[in-house]
């Protein structure tokens, strides 16, 4: 490594950043002041075009360095700005919190200019765009809220798609309801389908920043073409494929008599990364683990007596689709109440490369931000959204929480945790474990949040659930959460928080994990975040088994099923032919059976697996018919490996289909800088049903 002395004005004392061999940081400062000056200054020394890239989507500001071709991402992006008081803003993160952004930022700003004086600094991609980075806010860091993953307005918007031709328990396929809950109960009216393009804005301001040729070249008359993202039902299934697994074990199962916290949030894999590693050492702390680059602090991680922990999602409703009547002579006027209520119309300009400045409007109800209107029908639709809300910048609350040293604070902490809605674990040097759910929960007084609701009054939040889930020291000995609808026996069946939740595989097979006789160690600990183990897999083996096959090809794959551990190995070939049959052929099979409709299909995506399991396990037709439904896939399967991977089994992985491939975005312009910029592709085991989440396309 190589030493380096740089003079960078703002830090009030000498402080260091020694790179370890993993290309950590270790930051060491005389205050606090300086050391987030510092966490600001690093980051952007490793990460300034993800932080510039950050800044600009989150602000809506893309358009004046990359064009027209994303005036409508921009627009929508701004609707989703905190909007509200900044005193109280700051103040629900803690009393500091102002102070520590303005540093941090501080220290990325100086590391800008430290670039202005020194280009040889800046990052390859600002040359290969053509940009430059800009300068940041205190507020930019909290403002910006539309990069946390939320639930559940587009499951709202299919689900009214189904139900209004379809029953609730086809919709199940697609979401299995936890508790179980019929949303056509206590509905007074017929179910009124939205239309599926009402939050295509909506998506917009959610989706990364993404660059190809035409859409850089894009004229101002051509803007309002890239307005779409993908197909709804595409984004339902990647987002409910970034689960996440953690848990704590009470040092009275644990081979050192020591707890264990393990975490391993399984976010989107990208290039650069999400998550940022940073150890930071001051008098008054002292803490390492992981973040997010545009995020002073840690979110995830000890400081040296208490560790924390995090998995998104627990199970919160946290937005809402509301649905208008407007006036007929005035379409910026709604129904509520008795009467009709103005919407708010704020007028911006959007600055855009080689066209100055273009206006844009922006339209907010009572309920949050317009995101569609259909005049013809004097519709409109909103999104309300915990967004809105003092204190809901994602993750920033645990600059107050990262620096508790007992449970009772980390709990009380946790009670002002905005968003994302998450499963939080503890554990400290006394001994103590514990779990606490930690995020804003609407009261919802007279509906259950799975569909679009009328926003003329009747459907209001009654404010926040005031007591949520947590448990200290667990009889147990441990505590583990998978994103599995983990309310506790107890908890009042009338007040279930949410009924969305992941499907529970990767939390049976952690949960068998701790059935085992003996201590605990941190051996099984990572063996266990690596375990490649589906039970999908295992359901369905018990199920074909003792099938006969009626042809060659359905005895042969039914034998290299049959003799398989059910482990999605990379090097596995009945792993490549299973996950091939289960998510090309099986599940499309069942969706194309239950749901008459070619057109609806989309929005089932690839379906869910729970759903699935549960309606193959209990089916509604003869066991000859599910024989042949599942034999006639599993054939289907079978072929289609054959062509994927070659007619010889023996030579067949699961890690020749699925392979991790991190592009980077800039290769999609700049094929030259590919070999370079990107990584991989390489070969993976694991699914999204397994501990080792390993989702894909």
């Amino acid at each position: 490594m190589q030493d380096e002395t740089m003079k960078v004005a703002g830090l009030a004392a000498p402080a260091s950043i020694i790179v370890d061999r993993y290309g950590v940081p270790h930051i060491r400062a005389e205050s606090l002041d300086d050391l987030f000056f510092v966490q600001g200054f690093n980051a952007a020394r490793d990460r300034l075009w993800q932080l510039d890239l950050w800044r600009k989507r989150g602000l809506g500001l893309l358009a004046a360095d990359y064009g027209p071709g994303y005036l409508e991402q921009d627009r929508a992006a701004r609707l989703f700005l905190y909007r509200g008081d900044m005193a109280a803003e700051w103040v629900a993160y803690s009393p500091d919190a102002e102070a520590i952004c303005t540093r941090f930022v501080a220290g990325i700003n100086a590391y800008v200019a430290l670039c202005e004086r020194e280009p040889d600094r800046l990052p390859p991609e600002f040359a290969a765009m053509g940009v430059w980075p800009a300068r940041w806010a205190a507020s930019d860091v909290v403002r910006v809220r539309s990069h946390s993953l939320m639930r559940n307005a587009l499951s709202e918007v299919i689900r009214s798609n189904v139900l209004a031709k379809l029953d609730a328990r086809v919709d199940t396929l697609r979401q299995k309801l936890e508790p179980p809950h019929d949303p056509l109960a206590g509905l007074d009216r017929p179910v009124e389908p939205l239309p599926i393009d009402c939050l295509d804005v909506f998506k917009l301001a959610l989706a990364p920043v993404s660059f190809a040729p035409e859409r850089l070249s894009a004229t101002l008359d051509e803007a309002a073409r890239w307005r779409q993202v993908m197909a709804i039902g595409t984004v339902i299934r990647q987002s409910a494929g970034e689960g996440s697994n953690n848990w704590v074990v009470h040092g009275s199962r644990t081979e050192t008599g020591r707890p264990i916290l393990a975490n391993d949030p399984h976010r989107m894999h990208a290039l650069p990364s999400l998550r940022y590693v940073v150890h930071l050492t001051a008098p008054e702390f002292d803490g390492i683990g992981a973040g997010e680059p545009a995020l002073p602090g840690l979110c995830i991680g000890h400081n040296g007596t208490a560790a924390f922990g995090l998995t998104l999602f627990f199970g919160h409703d946290q937005e809402d689709v509301y649905v208008y009547e407007t006036h007929p002579d005035d379409p910026e006027l709604y129904r509520y109440g008795a009467g009709w209520e103005r919407m708010r119309v704020i007028g911006e300009t959007i600055e855009t490369a080689g066209h100055g400045e273009v206006p844009a409007v922006l339209k907010f109800t009572r309920h949050g931000a317009i995101v569609a209107e259909y005049p013809e029908r004097r519709l409109a639709v909103a999104i309300r959204s915990v967004w809105f809300e003092p204190g809901a910048a994602p993750y920033f609350r645990s600059i107050a929480t990262m620096r508790t040293t007992r449970f009772e604070e980390f709990r009380a902490g946790m009670a002002g945790w905005s968003v994302p809605a998450t499963n939080q674990v503890y554990a400290d040097t006394s001994g103590d474990v514990g779990w606490v759910v930690a995020g804003f929960s609407p009261v919802r007084p007279n509906w259950d949040g799975l569909l679009p609701v009328l926003g003329d009054g009747r459907f209001e939040w009654a404010g926040f659930e005031a007591e949520l889930p947590w448990c200290l020291n667990p009889d147990a000995g441990h505590f583990a959460t998978a994103n599995e609808m983990n309310l506790p026996a107890d908890w009042p069946r009338d007040n279930p928080i949410g009924y969305e939740w992941l499907e529970p595989s990767r939390a049976q097979r952690i949960a068998h994990a701790f059935t085992k006789v003996g201590h605990h160690t941190l051996a099984d600990s990572m063996a266990l975040q690596t375990d490649a183990f589906s039970m999908p897999a295992q359901r369905l083996g018990e199920l074909i088994e003792g099938l006969a096959g009626r042809t060659d090809t359905e005895r042969t794959a039914l034998g290299l099923l049959a003799a398989w551990d059910h482990v999605l190995a990379a090097g596995s070939g009945p792993a490549a032919l299973f996950e091939v049959w289960w998510t090309r052929h099986l599940r499309p099979a069942m969706i194309g059976r239950a749901v008459p409709d070619p057109a609806l299909r989309p929005l089932f995506a690839a379906g869910d697996p729970a759903g699935m399991l549960d309606a193959l396990e209990v089916f509604d037709g003869s066991s000859v018919e599910r024989e042949t439904l599942l034999l006639d896939t599993l054939g289907a399967a079978f072929a289609d490996v054959a062509a994927l991977l070659g007619p010889d089994t023996a030579t067949w992985s699961w890690g020749g289909l699925h392979k991790a491939l991190f592009e980077h975005p800039v290769g999609a312009v700049r094929s030259d800088l590919k070999p370079d910029f990107d990584i991989g592709p390489f070969g993976v085991g694991g699914s999204d049903s397994s501990p080792m989440n390993m989702s894909y396309r």
